[in-house]
């Protein structure tokens, strides 16, 4: 006889957490990217490179990081976390690919760096705020995930 156990409830909290998640990651990587970059002067030196690295440097390990913060919550019970997370996902992806693609031409001068800087926090932050907003604003209610029946 197949034992059936009570499905396990994620919690309408729960559920609403995960949907901002990788849009929190997003304006924290971004805010703290822009910090060094604007703590040197445009002269190209040490200082200089030292402020760019640690500018790429957060947004290197947040994309790292949310790649699990994706495979995590892409496929969540509820669909509404799946859909927040890969339209953050989506953001933040192609920003950094385009980051690959012209910082590789950038040349030894911070002002380029900065100028990127902008362009991403200005697309980023205001787009996850407004998300963050969409999802405090929508009801959540809690979702059941049903038991796999025990075969063993």
């Amino acid at each position: 006889m197949p034992h059936t156990a009570a499905p396990r409830l994620v919690s309408a909290r729960a559920c609403a957490g995960s949907a901002k998640l990788f849009n929190y990651g997003n304006i924290i990587a971004v805010t703290v990217a822009g910090v060094p970059l604007f703590l040197v002067t445009g002269d190209v030196g040490m200082a200089t490179i030292i402020a760019a690295i640690m500018g790429i440097v957060p947004l290197v390990l947040w994309f790292g990081g949310s790649m699990l913060v994706y495979a995590l919550n892409r496929h969540h019970p509820e669909p509404r976390v799946g859909h927040y997370t890969q339209q953050a996902a989506y953001r933040y992806y192609a920003l950094m690919g385009s980051l690959i693609v012209i910082g590789t031409f950038f040349p030894p001068e911070i002002l380029y760096y900065r100028l990127y800087w902008l362009v991403a926090a200005a697309i980023l932050i205001p787009w996850s705020i407004r998300d963050i907003i969409r999802i405090n604003r929508e009801q959540w209610h809690d979702v059941a995930i049903p038991e796999e029946p025990d075969h063993g």
